[in-house]
């Protein structure tokens, strides 16, 4: 009787977990829910991008345009290209109003299989992902596409007139953001690669060599030019992310893991020798003002 009072039960899940406790089908349903209230959010988001669409368009051409002899424009050769271009980009602004919510979606349709600590991570997943998926789309707009179209339209010639179309720049503008907006994830893939101890940030400092020259390759891969500084001005914003990476892994790292991290310790030797050093210069200035005030007034 004694050893079963004193029995320790193993812990229990919150309610929450066993409300997550779904079935197959069950799990489905909810997945359908999801992509439902996803897709409504996408749809009003068009609405409103729908309003705006002649300046979206007017926005996103813009450096195309500034690339093109003067009187020149684009030009579209279906019938229907020209109205497919501005519901694609209505489109996108819907996506793109609708990114916080369907960001939001996803994660309740992961949390119920989550225990509470762990659905503390909700805020950070949405603005995480929020920021680089915003962060991509403004450096594909301003960097990427205005560099990539600047580079072709210099074939221009009396041979050959560069004349793009509007679905074929269009095209080159969507890959472009979606692959920006990948790599911009990166900041957040660390946060939680970290949060499972599968990265530390000391591995990542490490290894930081190998991961600029990876960087290197794959903005010599986007970069249509041959030039280096274009291709350090792609690199730039990757090798930026990378570090922030590093920082996000070493805050949100386990204090056991900081504790039994060496440079941790390091790091904290040398700011203490630092404050002890301070602190004794301090005293001997103290006391040798002290003896030099005692002298004077001696005189």
């Amino acid at each position: 009787m004694a050893e079963a009072r004193h029995h320790v039960l193993p812990e229990e899940p919150d309610g929450d977990r066993d409300e997550g406790k779904m079935g197959f089908l069950e799990h489905l349903d909810e997945l359908r829910k999801r992509i439902i209230r996803s897709c409504i959010a996408i749809a009003a988001g068009m609405l409103v991008a729908f309003f705006f669409v002649d300046r979206l368009g007017d926005f996103i051409l813009a450096p195309t345009l500034k690339t093109l002899p003067p009187g020149e424009a684009l030009i579209y050769t279906k019938p229907g290209e020209g109205f497919a271009f501005y519901l694609d980009i209505a489109f996108i602004g819907g996506i793109v109003l609708a990114t916080p919510f369907v960001t939001y979606q996803l994660w309740r349709f992961i949390a119920p299989g989550l225990y509470a600590k762990e659905k503390k991570f909700a805020v950070p997943f949405v603005v995480l992902t929020t920021i680089g998926s915003i962060g991509g789309a403004l450096f594909t707009h301003y960097f990427m596409f205005p560099a990539t179209i600047a580079f072709l339209g210099t074939f221009h010639s009396a041979a050959m007139r560069f004349v793009p179309r509007v679905e074929d720049t269009f095209d080159l503008y969507k890959n472009m953001m979606v692959g920006m907006v990948v790599v911009f994830q990166m900041p957040t893939l660390i946060f939680f690669l970290a949060k499972m101890r599968l990265v530390t940030a000391r591995f990542l400092w490490r290894n930081i060599k190998y991961a600029i020259l990876v960087i290197f390759i794959l903005a010599a891969a986007l970069t249509p030019s041959t030039d280096p500084w274009n291709q350090t001005i792609f690199a730039a914003p990757m090798i930026g992310l990378y570090l922030a990476g590093i920082v996000i892994a070493w805050i949100v790292a386990p204090k056991q893991d900081k504790a039994n991290d060496p440079d941790s310790h390091k790091l904290r030797l040398v700011f203490a020798a630092t404050v002890i050093d301070q602190a004794r210069r301090n005293r001997n200035r103290s006391t040798g003002e002290w003896s030099r005030r005692w002298r004077r007034s001696i005189r």
